[in-house]
Order: C-alpha cells, then sequence, then structure tokens
C-alpha cells in the first residue's frame, strides 16, 4: 500500500512558515470581489468531454518503469538514475521512456505550502532529476495525493499569489483522499482553492514533470480499509491546472477506480487503476499469479472506456526478474498478453539492473508491443470459464486472438472463426514464437498448460 506523500511533522517545526500575517491581511482588503470570484470559479469546464482538453493527448498508452514494486520508499537519486541508464540503454528503443518515482520523493514543503523534494534522497531535487532524465531521451513521472496535509494546514502558508491562506480553502471534517484523515478536503467553492493547485501545477511544470500519479483516489472500488472519499472535484481541478501549464503532463489515476464513474475518469485523466495493487504484499515476491487473475474479470468490464486520450491501467509489469516475480514462464506471457490487447500502460516495476535475459525477451516482443500501442482494445467472447478467448477486430479482415487458459490443469483452448464473425479459411501466425502456424478452415485450438496463452494474428483469407 502507498504512503502519503508529504512526511507529517509535529506543528511546531513550522510555525516560522506561517503566513497569516498582517501584510497578509492588508492584501486581502485589496482584492475586489470581481478577483475573487474569477480565482474561485477558474477551473469551470465544459459539460461535455469533448468540451474539455486534457494537457496530454495520450493517443497512446504510455511505456516505462515505476519504482514501486521493488524498491517501495526506499529510494536515492543514486538508485532511480541506476534504473534509468538500463532503460534508456536497452529498453527506450522499444518504446519505454517514462521513470516515475513514486511515494517517498518528497520531505515537507515550501513557503507556500507545495511539495518539496527530499533533498537528502534527491540533492538535485525534482528539477535536477528532470534534467537528467530529458538528456537521455526519457521523461519524469512524480506521486501525489489529493487533499490538503495537516502539516501543511497547521503551518497555515499564503497561497502564492492571493491573499488567502490554506486554512481557508479546506473543509477540516472530510478527508482528504480515501488512505486516511491526514490529509484535509479541498473545498473548491473557497476563493483561493484553485490558486494553490494552480501553483502546485506550475512548480511541477517548471521543474519538468511529465507525469503525475495521483493515489487514494475516490470513489474507488470498495475496497476493505478504503475511506468513502469523493476526489472527483480534486482531478476536475488538478486537470484543468495542469492544462493551464502548457506541459504535455500525463495524469494517473489509483487505485481501483469506480467503474461507475468511469466517463468522468476518462473525461479528466490520461488512465485510471482499474484494480487493487498488484504487488504480493507480505511475501518474498513481487506479485503472483492470483493477483494477476484478478485483472482478466476486471478488465472485461471497463473494456469500453479505453481508447485514445485514456487507458485502462491494469498495474506494473513485474515480469523481468526470473523467480523473484513469483510468477512462472508461461504466467509471464500471459501477463503482458492481457496487458497488451488491454492497452493498458505498460511500465516495469522489476529491477532494471537484475533483468533475466528472458524476462528482457518478454518485455521487448515487439509484436506484442505493438498490440498494446495500436490502441484497439480486446474484449473476451466470455469470462464464464478459465478457458478463454479475447479478441481485437483490426481493419482489413485481420484479428488479434488471445487464448488464455487461467485454470489450475492443461486444457484445450478453441476459438471458431465465426465467433469472429465470418465464415471460411484464414491464416494464423502465433505473435510470441514468430511463427507462421498454416491455413486453418473453421477456426484454431490447441492444448495449453497451467496459465499459458498463445496470441495469434488470423487474417481471413478474402475472395475465398
Amino acid at each position: 500500500m502507498r504512503h502519503p506523500l508529504i512526511i507529517v511533522r509535529p506543528a511546531s517545526a513550522y510555525v516560522k512558515r506561517s503566513c497569516h500575517s498582517h501584510h497578509a491581511l492588508i492584501a486581502k482588503s485589496l482584492f475586489s470581489l470581481g478577483l475573487m470570484v474569477l480565482i474561485a470559479t477558474r477551473s469551470a469546464v465544459g459539460s461535455s468531454p469533448r468540451q474539455f482538453a486534457k494537457a496530454n493527448a495520450a493517443l497512446h498508452p504510455y511505456m516505462g518503469w515505476s519504482s514501486w514494486s521493488f524498491m517501495r520508499e526506499n529510494i536515492t537519486e543514486a538508485k532511480i538514475k541506476a534504473q534509468a541508464r538500463v532503460l534508456a540503454a536497452r529498453l527506450e528503443p522499444f518504446g519505454y521512456d517514462y521513470i516515475n518515482i513514486d511515494s517517498g520523493w518528497s520531505n515537507g514543503f515550501d513557503r507556500y505550502g507545495r511539495p518539496k523534494p527530499n533533498f537528502k534522497r534527491f540533492p538535485d531535487g525534482m528539477r535536477g532529476m528532470a534534467a537528467w532524465l530529458h538528456k537521455r531521451g526519457l521523461k519524469l513521472g512524480i506521486y501525489l495525493v489529493p487533499g490538503l496535509s495537516r502539516a501543511v494546514y497547521q503551518a497555515n502558508c499564503r497561497i502564492l499569489g492571493t491573499p488567502y491562506t490554506v486554512r481557508e480553502i479546506v473543509n477540516k471534517s472530510e478527508s482528504g483522499n480515501t488512505l486516511s484523515n491526514y490529509f484535509y478536503r479541498i473545498n473548491y467553492a473557497k476563493p483561493g482553492a484553485m490558486a494553490y493547485i494552480q501553483s502546485c501545477a506550475n512548480l511541477f511544470a517548471h521543474w519538468g514533470v511529465d507525469f503525475i500519479k495521483m493515489d487514494f483516489v475516490g470513489p474507488g472500488g470498495g475496497y476493505k480499509g478504503f475511506r468513502r472519499t469523493d476526489n472527483r472535484p480534486d482531478i476536475e481541478h488538478w486537470a484543468e491546472a495542469l492544462k493551464n501549464t502548457g506541459r504535455p503532463i500525463w495524469l494517473e489515476l489509483s487505485n481501483g477506480l469506480s467503474l461507475k464513474y468511469a466517463n468522468f475518469w476518462r473525461k479528466y485523466a490520461n488512465g485510471w487503476r482499474i484494480d487493487n495493487d498488484i504487488e504480493a504484499y507480505n511475501t518474498p515476491y513481487l506479485t503472483s499469479w492470483a493477483r494477476a487473475r484478478t485483472r482478466f474479470s476486471a478488465v472485461a468490464k471497463w473494456a469500453k472506456y479505453a481508447g485514445p486520450g485514456g487507458w485502462n491501467d491494469l498495474d506494473s509489469l513485474d515480469i523481468g526478474n526470473g523467480r523473484r516475480d513469483g510468477l512462472t514462464p508461461d504466467e509471464r506471457r500471459s501477463v503482458l498478453t492481457l496487458w497488451c490487447i488491454s492497452c493498458s500502460p505498460l511500465y516495469i516495476g522489476d529491477d532494471l539492473t537484475h533483468l533475466t535475459a528472458r524476462g528482457f525477451s518478454i518485455l521487448t516482443n515487439r509484436a506484442v508491443i505493438a498490440i498494446d500501442q495500436a490502441g484497439r482494445v480486446a474484449t473476451p467472447l466470455s469470462t464464464a470459464t478459465s478457458q478463454q478467448v479475447w479478441r481485437i477486430k483490426n481493419p482489413h479482415g485481420v484479428f488479434i486472438v488471445a487464448l488464455f487458459n487461467l485454470g489450475p490443469k492443461r486444457s484445450k483452448v478453441t476459438v471458431r472463426w465465426r465467433e469472429l464473425g465470418f465464415h471460411g479459411s484464414a491464416v494464423v501466425r502465433d505473435l510470441w514464437r514468430h511463427k507462421n502456424l498454416g491455413i486453418f478452415h473453421h477456426g484454431f485450438g490447441t492444448t495449453l498448460a497451467v496459465h499459458e496463452c498463445r496470441l495469434l494474428r488470423v487474417r481471413r483469407i478474402l475472395n475465398e
């Protein structure tokens, strides 16, 4: 489970930062009512998804690496750079270019209440980190949670460019996110609320941030221990603020978002987690088949909401470190197959400095990655059994077909061409094995090992 963004310290540590001063009070009196209204309402957006342009067009799912799965909060500038060097040298040629630093990068806040980097861990700060990555053709991602921390509230900093302080924009009686009560809810009806979010967004753009993961966003999927917080106003205002920076910053939401509000997530975000964390906490492994297995039923419900502009996020790919992943070789291929046919963002959670040869081969299969990047989302013929067929219809009589055996024993899985919507013959190619299998007249069937898959390109023979 991710932890809060800002380390909470006693209020006494921030007394000197209190901005509720005589000068601030004088400044307040100079603001006209019209300016107050402008600050309070500048986040207004259209009612239709097409009337709101997101900061990042997200025409394709993003690809990269994330720190959480194997590092957790044990991160430093040196460790991140070690991962980035491998990404740039070995994986960027295949499309992986985001370096997303999860929880643990920040410590405290500046005099305007905005997050500060942990300079002990990151001596060059996030601006220095971004510049270093950009020189290598990579992008920087950071981690946030909605709401205002208690520590920022207690310091009562003035909001940059306004006469208001942060205490004036929160509702202390409500939690700011689904994680804990250490964050207060921001009330966007209050003058200064949007200005505060905009000041944070402008700071991140100044640093050169390319990606923001907003964690513990509600309404969530009803997971045990999560608070019932509605962060839709936060996401709407953050999306507007990021757009206003003029920098194409990807906005990703986590975790286990509510399907009920799928249209809202799609309107304002570039991606959204559809399930709980992939990590197998309290075990020696990064993940497990049980954690991956839940994605099959979850993503089937979300499939229709994914497409250019916004994507269903199945979480990290922990499939490159061999036994440490907690998956068999067949399970690793099945995981990447599901992620790619679902057009999920592809971000590796493994230790890139210890990629196995097999792991590297799986992660860099160009034919499989191309399915993900094409942006056409698969749907299952049925999820009633553990032997499943998923398909994508492409132009010119071409289909992508994935056969999965999700059960505990060897089983045969078959697809009939009539189930794809045509009759006659088709040429079949195995995309994992890079092998043409021949012409099949009515369908294709094969016996799969436990948790094995086959990924096929099926090309209908026209004018038979």
